[in-house]
């Protein structure tokens, strides 16, 4: 499962998406894993990195489950059962702070498109 959290990250960063982190919710939440959460500058940017993570993985046979707020752009969830993927616009992002809502989960940074190591 760590490969899709790696291979989500690295299809963020192609995209200039900022702040991507994952979250090991192994043991803290039953419905998912992971959560993958990163940051687009605009709308379009939020779209164009969700969109880019939903073709790619496709061609890798890897299919969302459920894809959510596409249309809007503010927060978009690609929901890929065991690794639930949130693209935030800033202010969605800051506003909802999974990253704190969560903060008891090891966290993961991502840089280049490589998992920097959890974080307890």
């Amino acid at each position: 499962m760590m490969a899709v959290v790696n291979r989500v990250g690295e299809l963020v960063l192609e995209r200039r998406g900022v702040e991507v982190v994952a979250l090991d919710l192994r043991g803290i939440y039953d419905a998912a894993d992971y959560f993958l959460i990163a940051t687009g500058n605009s709308d379009v940017q939020v779209k164009a990195i969700a969109d880019h993570i939903v073709a790619e993985l496709k061609l890798e046979d890897l299919r969302p489950d459920h894809v959510e707020g596409l249309e809007s752009g503010r927060w978009v969830l690609i929901d890929y059962v065991d690794v639930v993927v949130h693209i935030f616009h800033p202010v969605e992002r800051d506003f909802y702070q999974l990253d704190v809502l969560w903060g008891d989960a090891p966290k993961s940074v991502f840089d280049s498109g490589v998992a920097k190591g959890y974080e307890g």
